[in-house]
């Protein structure tokens, strides 16, 4: 097989291109960046872009499955319009790049509360791409809606806190299905979905069905 990813320089994407790479299912994995990857590996392929002109990146998005998993914060974006740019029309842009290569398989990280009606603006974003990407009528699309990622080593300090206080009340009893998930252990179910082929052509993986099947996986 032969995987095209976006994403790959971060956490769960970086966390992914490591796994594609050590299977031996997947002859080549094709990375589209905007700075080049430090890992070298017989089977990765780097591509450098700018993903404001995919007039001239988008024949490379070929293969059997193709991975979204881009995203910034508001934070690191610096504003609504830039995140905007960064979580919809650069995946949106990849999305309709790999439909219209025929590519069948699109595996796209979302987000729990994911409403394309939603008042809160991240959630109405997520939900807006997976719409988009939906109507696109890929041959299978599979979507990934996972609450908290737990990043390793990350110094976003929203991230720390809201970790700490969703495992506090996951001690207690409290919202367990919405416990953090290592962003490698949602990597793995990327790849297990990839190697599995799966008959449904649409599949909206929830965030307690993610915990529930990467502890299977385990």
């Amino acid at each position: 097989m032969k995987a095209v990813i976006i994403g790959a320089t971060g956490a769960t994407g970086s966390a992914l291109v490591q796994l594609l790479l050590e299977d031996e299912t997947f002859s080549e994995v094709k990375a589209l960046v905007r700075r080049p990857l430090q890992q070298q590996h017989p089977k990765l392929i780097t591509r450098v872009i700018d993903f404001n002109q995919p007039e001239k990146w988008q024949h490379e998005v070929t293969g059997d499955v193709a991975f979204s998993c881009l995203g910034t914060t508001l934070k690191d974006a610096g504003s609504k319009v830039a995140q905007y740019k960064v979580d919809y029309e650069y995946q949106y842009a990849f999305a309709k790049a790999a439909r219209d290569n025929n590519v069948p398989y699109f595996m796209l990280i979302s987000a729990s509360m994911a409403n394309p009606k939603s008042l809160v603006f991240y959630s109405r974003m997520k939900g807006q791409l997976e719409k988009a990407v939906t109507a696109l009528h890929f041959e299978h699309l599979i979507i990934f809606r996972p609450g908290l990622l737990s990043r390793p080593d990350t110094q976003r300090k929203g991230e720390k806190i809201s970790e700490s206080i969703l495992k506090w009340l996951n001690n207690v009893g409290l919202l367990r299905n919405m416990s953090p998930l290592p962003v490698r252990q949602l990597a793995q179910l990327m790849l297990h979905y990839a190697k599995n082929k799966f008959a449904d052509s649409i599949q909206i993986v929830e965030s307690a069905r993610i915990l529930s099947e990467v502890k299977m996986l385990s």
